[in-house]
């Protein structure tokens, strides 16, 4: 289980559902943290009258401490100035030495995302450590840990997310089960065979093989889309748990992010493990020196 647990709040129900998942994941002993971000840029203060971050700062003592209460939940309270909530998140991750930082999923629409920006990726891009994701409404009806699946695609990012899982399934007493998605470029079929002459579903029989080769792993496997198929399989669970390669801008344009993606259609919590937290062993030491402008605590 994280034993230091940073919180995205923001005195919304997407605040509300990232602390019912947080209080899941937190060890017995661990330490949790309610964080507000507030935007601070010092650009834009040369065009406007800084009354808007003035506001939000003063509120940000009120607002966390209403969260607390309403989560009945024993927490440290920080309130940071940042050009954005993703960064803001990360910088107060480094300052407390997160090995998890929740957020809830994006509520906004397609248009609202251009426009606005995804506060749920952006806390994914870049993140010091584990992130998790409660999807929309998980507040309301927080259920108990009963099957905790993982990605796996036999990389070193799923083998790391396969060992978290195995510590969470144990600590939790939980059902463990894995799952490979087989995708292969479409040119290599000719209708339902390979150019070698294998069949899609002794592909998939394959996967499921060698994910069955994994010791005390229900398995799974299915050919498709990765994310899309995931999202599928996780509607059967109660964690889901992938790797992170961590692509850059231009990776991710090429590629695609999975993470990204089941950010916003996994059907239970996401814990993506990203390439810090792998580098860290699955936590996150303060990185310290590191100044945090504008930032307020309380606790």
């Amino acid at each position: 289980m994280f034993k230091h647990v940073i919180v995205g709040v923001d005195g919304e129900d997407g605040g509300r559902d990232a602390i019912a998942l947080a209080k899941l994941l937190r060890g017995e002993d661990g330490e949790l943290t309610l964080a507000y971000v507030y935007r601070h840029d010092p650009e834009a203060w040369r065009w406007s009258s800084g009354a808007y971050e003035a506001t939000e700062r003063e509120r940000s003592p009120e607002l966390l401490e209403k969260a607390r209460e309403e989560a009945g939940v024993a927490a440290k309270l920080h309130s940071h100035g940042a050009p954005s909530v993703g960064r803001g998140l990360h910088e107060l991750a480094e300052a407390t030495g997160a090995d998890l930082l929740v957020v809830g999923s994006s509520r906004r629409g397609l248009l609202g995302r251009v426009l606005l920006g995804d506060d749920t990726r952006a806390a994914l891009n870049g993140a010091p450590c584990a992130v998790a994701i409660a999807p929309a409404g998980y507040s309301t009806h927080p259920v108990a840990m009963r099957e905790i699946g993982v990605g796996y695609d036999g990389s070193p990012e799923s083998k790391h997310a396969l060992g978290v899982a195995r510590k969470l399934a144990a600590e939790l007493q939980t059902k463990l089960s894995a799952f490979e998605a087989v995708a292969f470029p479409a040119y290599l079929f000719t209708g339902p065979l390979a150019a070698d002459g294998t069949t899609i579903e002794e592909v998939v029989d394959a996967a499921r093989q060698r994910v069955a080769s994994l010791d005390g792993v229900e398995p799974h496997a299915a050919y498709g889309q990765p994310a899309e198929e995931l999202a599928l399989y996780s509607a059967s669970l109660d964690l889901l748990v992938i790797g992170s390669r961590s692509y850059g801008p231009i990776g991710r344009l090429m590629h695609g992010s999975t993470a990204q993606q089941l950010a916003r259609s996994a059907r239970c919590p996401l814990l993506v493990l990203t390439r810090a937290a792998r580098e860290a062993g699955g936590t996150h030491a303060p990185l310290g020196g590191r100044k945090t402008t504008g930032a307020a605590t309380a606790t």
